[in-house]
């Protein structure tokens, strides 16, 4: 065990030296850095919880890398106040980082997986996060009972653009989401304008497909 403790610290450190040379928002770093990964893996995969890759959760689901975490979040531009929304809870560890960052504000998850769903509640009831409301995902994409948002992240890979989120997007608003096929997207920041969207790309990734309303169609 003692081994463990000292790869994790190990790899945390090596982890945190690479992000701080690529993310700039401190608050961000800070809060990543008061999150424990490890918390939010399969017990067997606790041992590589600081190193830069996603990992598997179970149900075909994954995990982030801890950089597209980093990047995500901060291109969202949190200020502390905003209701926020999350599509896609997984293991909880994106939303646990949420609510550190989101002190006088509210973020609600939503999960169509009942395991990861139950799982999530459970490690973000142990962290603490007091300001988070996590529900299972209805055939409704995202949460139009608690809209308008003033932020939301989508944490799988879309078609295209969903136009129900982008209606639950408050006028000012900002939506960070993997857009295009399945085998790559592009990350794309859309901003709310009383004229219309304004719609920037960010750079590629890769996101597990969202299923279901205006998803992609389960394999």
């Amino acid at each position: 065990m003692i081994n463990i403790f000292k790869k994790l610290e190990r790899d945390r450190h090596a982890l945190f030296v690479i992000l701080r040379k690529e993310i700039s928002s401190k608050q961000v770093l800070d809060a990543m850095e008061r999150v424990p990964r490890e918390e939010f893996v399969p017990p067997e995969a606790r041992g590589m919880a600081y190193l830069n890759i996603p990992l598997a959760i179970g149900s075909g689901q994954t995990i982030s890398q801890p950089y597209m975490v980093a990047w995500m979040t901060e291109a969202l531009g949190l200020r502390g106040d905003e209701r926020a929304l999350e599509v896609g809870t997984g293991s909880g560890y994106q939303a646990a980082i949420l609510s550190l960052l989101l002190p006088r504000g509210r973020l609600y998850t939503v999960e169509r997986d009942l395991g990861l769903f139950e799982n999530a509640r459970a490690r973000l009831a142990q962290q603490g996060c007091h300001n988070v409301t996590a529900e299972m995902a209805t055939d409704a994409l995202g949460a139009p009972e608690y809209a308008p948002f003033d932020v939301i992240l989508v944490t799988a890979a879309c078609p295209r653009l969903p136009d129900s989120l982008v209606k639950q997007l408050a006028v000012g608003g900002r939506l960070v989401a993997p857009v295009g096929p399945r085998d790559e997207q592009d990350l794309i920041l859309a901003s709310r304008t009383g004229e219309g969207l304004s719609v920037s790309v960010m750079g590629k990734c890769r996101f597990v497909p969202l299923l279901g309303p205006e998803g992609f169609e389960e394999s």
